[in-house]
């Protein structure tokens, strides 16, 4: 990471929805899901020296509003996100997020961050990083199930660090499916639009679902899901939101971020509180294995932990040094003499 000291005047880097944006084309979309990985993995490998938490929430019918912290002892880290499925109606975005890095000896921010776009693409390098550990070998094949604001990202994702070579789409609303494959036009891979989930994971090795709606849902049935594969499952993110039939939890391996959060968020919260599963930096470090047979269901449960947030805003710190897509921000009191805030605030008036 890049020096976490603070400046002189204390100014704090803000990078923006279109900073960030810029940001993404200039490195590249998918060089930069390939970077995200890359920071994630590395912190996946050094799990254990990390705060950890589930994620504090405030629920209300409408949706969700969370905090998501972590610190590995020299930088703190948070994000702010919500999730709210009703809002796709209203014109509104399903989920936005901003995040804060800070240097853990002072105190100080050392990065404010929107995290819109940003959690869009550490959630799509997650995906794509734990599918290439659990994936079957030379899966070259996704479905999609789910076509909303995640799912361009999740393909590209899976292109950049899999090598899959074609994406074959599903969503309820056929205008969300149109919209992502003309999206993913032009992006080097086989986009197939398919009329039911079950058209679309024919001879998919890589099975991902990611739906909005807050509600105990199956997306998948049990039939649906054959030997061999490895499933994906992004959309069930909070309690009373799931995706997947119990039956299919049941004949899977499951691995999970954080269980502590996944059993209250995730589809697990469908199992009992022992159910077995493996924490996924396990498999990582090589503590734990992975895909062991060709007939293995593999399911990656995630429902998104602040260590894969820290690792996307220490990805983005990193690449803005000496580039001008950030705003050096006034966001903190930082007088001449530290005990004299009084004054400063005199001072101000001439």
């Amino acid at each position: 990471m890049t020096d976490l000291t603070p400046s002189d005047k204390a100014l704090v880097p803000f990078v923006s929805v279109d900073h960030m944006m810029q940001l993404i084309h200039h490195i590249g979309i998918e060089p930069m899901l390939q970077g995200l990985a890359e920071y994630i993995e590395t912190d996946f490998k050094r799990w254990q020296l990390f705060d950890k938490t589930p994620r504090i929430a405030s629920h209300s019918k409408e949706g969700v509003i969370e905090l998501m912290p972590t610190s590995d002892g020299e930088v703190y880290g948070f994000k702010y996100v919500n999730g709210h499925p009703k809002n796709t109606a209203e014109g509104l975005q399903t989920v936005t997020a901003f995040g804060l890095l800070a240097d853990v000896s002072s105190g100080y921010p050392v990065l404010l961050s929107e995290m819109t776009m940003l959690t869009a693409m550490r959630t799509a390098a997650t995906s794509a990083l734990v599918a290439r550990v659990l994936a079957p070998k030379g899966a070259a094949t996704m479905a999609m199930i789910g076509n909303g604001a995640q799912s361009e990202f999740q393909t590209l994702a899976m292109k950049a660090v899999c090598g899959i070579t074609e994406v074959r789409l599903y969503d309820t609303d056929p205008a969300a499916t149109r919209k992502c494959a003309a999206n993913l036009q032009g992006q080097g891979m086989n986009v197939v639009s398919c009329s039911s989930a079950e058209e679309a994971i024919l001879g998919a090795q890589i099975i991902t679902t990611c739906t909005a709606d807050k509600q105990y849902a199956t997306i998948l049935t049990d039939n649906m899901v054959g030997a061999g594969v490895h499933i994906n499952a992004i959309g069930g993110d909070c309690p009373g939101k799931t995706e997947l039939a119990p039956a299919i939890l049941n004949r899977a391996d499951i691995f999970v971020e954080y269980p502590d959060q996944t059993r209250i968020e995730g589809e697990i919260q469908q199992l009992a509180p022992d159910h077995p599963v493996t924490e996924i930096w396990e498999v990582m470090t090589g503590k734990a294995q992975g895909r062991t047979s060709d007939k293995q269901i593999t399911l990656f449960d995630s429902v998104g932990f602040a260590i894969e947030d820290f690792s996307a805003l220490r990805f983005v710190r990193d690449r803005i040094a000496g580039t001008g897509f950030y705003h050096p921000l006034d966001l903190l009191a930082d007088p001449d003499d530290p005990r004299d805030l009084f004054g400063m605030l005199q001072r101000a008036r001439s």
